[in-house]
């Protein structure tokens, strides 16, 4: 079974998004003496390896506290996408360590269909 826990945590920096400031909150899926904490972010195309690496290292504390408190395996997994599409090289190998079927063309879709909106409101 798995469980999907919302973290909120102040310690960590890690609190509830505004709705004008287009924050996502990290989600937590355990299973089987695993944690993957899932952070997902659209970024602007030049910054995408760079978002990749911040995000490791801003959970890399609640990683170390997670290990400690629950005995688990933990991994950080940021699904970093940018806003026409770019991806890294190691986006593939992130995106098959979450459970589910998940298609890099789609994700790219989407990404690229919500800047064309956004464009599209500001230009008219």
């Amino acid at each position: 079974m798995i469980i999907i826990i919302i973290i909120i945590i102040n310690k960590y920096k890690l609190k509830e998004p505004s709705p004008t400031t287009n924050q996502t909150l990290p989600f937590v899926i355990m299973k089987k003496g695993t944690c993957m904490l899932i952070d997902v972010a659209i970024s602007r195309d030049r910054n995408v390896i760079k978002k990749e690496a911040e995000k490791i290292l801003n959970y890399k504390d609640l990683t170390i506290e997670i290990q400690g408190m629950w005995k688990v395996k933990i991994r950080v997994i940021p699904v970093i996408i940018g806003a026409t599409g770019t991806i890294s090289k190691l986006f593939r190998k992130y995106i098959n360590n979450i459970p589910g079927n998940h298609e890099v063309k789609d994700l790219q879709k989407t990404a690229i269909l919500g800047t064309a909106n956004i464009l599209r409101k500001v230009l008219t």
